[in-house]
């Protein structure tokens, strides 16, 4: 695929003036399984708008919670609000709204160019190539189901090492997993883009190690998630049209709630970004 990826228009808001001291932008939703938003989309549209408030600095943490789920046929509402621009740091609270009521909530801080001691993880050993693994398209795409084949056709190609999880939970139920991803097609060249686009698909997979430590797969009857907060820090610029290796692993599950956090490496072995999530996780007794 060499064209333009499917969801990369929903990250293209309109900027429809200033209201009461907020920054207002709009945007629309692509298709998601019972019609609700995709977390990772309303995540990269916040992150889009909060940067269109800034010049000359870049995105390096977010923190949000997921507050309803949104409606994909209903227009999302974004107010930017200006909370801090400092000489080096600037911060901007975003809330994302349908029918008048707040969907999502994130507070990001935004840098200036800058330098100063360095050092990072090391790229996990012995993970294979990209290559070598089946795509999750090629695999959803021969389930009989609408929503496998739906999300068959999305536009991030997405490679499980230790397996998928979408029918069942093969091998050792262990409490981490690690996957590769990259977009179809190519994107433009602004980082700034690429960071966006990072933190959409930080949100495609992120629980998985709660489910495949407990053997709990996407199509087992009764199970419920739900994203309910997110955290995710830039450390360097990678490319999301390239691929990126992003290990979890998670260390608690209880009440019905899993934490996990992620690492993204880029190929030639930076770390480019860490995330955080805590998620609902229900399954049936």
């Amino acid at each position: 695929m060499n064209g333009e990826p499917d969801f990369l228009r929903t990250l293209r808001l309109e900027d429809t003036g200033a209201s009461t001291g907020e920054t207002i932008l709009t945007g629309a939703s692509h298709w998601s399984p019972g019609g609700r938003v995709f977390g990772g989309q309303v995540l990269a549209q916040c992150i889009v708008a909060a940067q269109a408030t800034i010049e000359d600095r870049d995105i390096h943490s977010m923190h949000g919670y997921f507050l309803r789920p949104g409606d994909i046929d209903v227009p999302i509402t974004f107010g930017v609000e200006r909370i801090h621009d400092g000489r080096s740091f600037a911060a901007r609270r975003v809330q994302a709204y349908q029918r008048g009521v707040p969907i999502f909530s994130m507070i990001a801080s935004f840098q200036r160019p800058d330098v100063g001691v360095e050092h990072q993880d090391p790229f996990p050993v012995d993970v294979p190539e990209p290559e070598s693994l089946p795509s999750a398209a090629s695999i959803l795409s021969a389930i009989d189901h609408p929503v496998a084949r739906a999300w068959a056709e999305r536009s991030i190609d997405l490679r499980h090492v230790e397996g998928p999880v979408f029918v069942d939970v093969q091998g050792e139920h262990i409490a981490h997993q690690a996957v590769w991803f990259r977009v179809d097609g190519d994107l433009p060249a602004d980082p700034a883009l690429h960071r966006a686009v990072l933190a959409y698909a930080s949100d495609l997979s992120i629980l998985e190690p709660i489910m495949r430590r407990h053997g709990v797969a996407w199509g087992t009857p009764g199970v419920k998630s739900a994203s309910l907060d997110h955290a995710m820090w830039w450390h360097r610029d990678g490319r999301a049209d390239e691929w990126v290796l992003y290990t979890q692993q998670s260390p608690s599950a209880q009440g019905g709630r899993g934490l996990a956090f992620g690492r993204m490496f880029s190929p030639d072995g930076r770390l480019l970004a860490s995330v955080a999530q805590e998620g609902m996780m229900r399954v049936p007794r």
